[in-house]
């Protein structure tokens, strides 16, 4: 998995980090996270399910607020973190090291167009102020 800085970021605050193997991993940034609080609950994506860039497809719960988390690019869910079953909270220990689920994009044009409607790190940052 690759770093923070080279993650693309939507506007929901969720991160999309596209893998050597074409896979996509997808977590929550460190602003989503601070802004939840301590994370008790994540309810995953079906594994299979085929989702579009934007659709709210998971859902994240702190003692704070439940929050929907949303496709950052179209594709199926290809595997989900199990880690997130037992020990929600890793997500508000290492935001950028935990990913939620992994997508598997259609074509390179659809990828591409995904990835062009989102954001680098420092634009995300100065939009959020992280």
């Amino acid at each position: 998995m690759k770093t923070h800085d080279t993650f693309k970021f939507a506007q929901t605050h969720e991160w999309a980090s596209l893998e050597e193997d074409g896979q996509v991993w997808v977590g929550i940034s460190n602003h989503a996270q601070e802004a939840l609080g301590d994370v008790m609950f994540f309810q995953a994506p079906k594994l299979g399910q085929t989702v579009r860039q934007g659709e709210a497809i998971a859902a994240i719960e702190s003692v704070k607020a439940a929050s929907d988390i949303h496709a950052p690019i179209s594709g199926e869910i290809i595997a989900l973190n199990e880690v997130m079953d037992a020990n929600p909270e890793t997500v508000n220990e290492n935001p950028y090291g935990t990913w939620l689920f992994k997508i598997k994009p259609g074509t390179k044009e659809d990828l591409a167009a995904d990835f062009e409607k989102l954001m680098e790190f420092q634009q995300y940052s100065s939009n959020n102020g992280a």
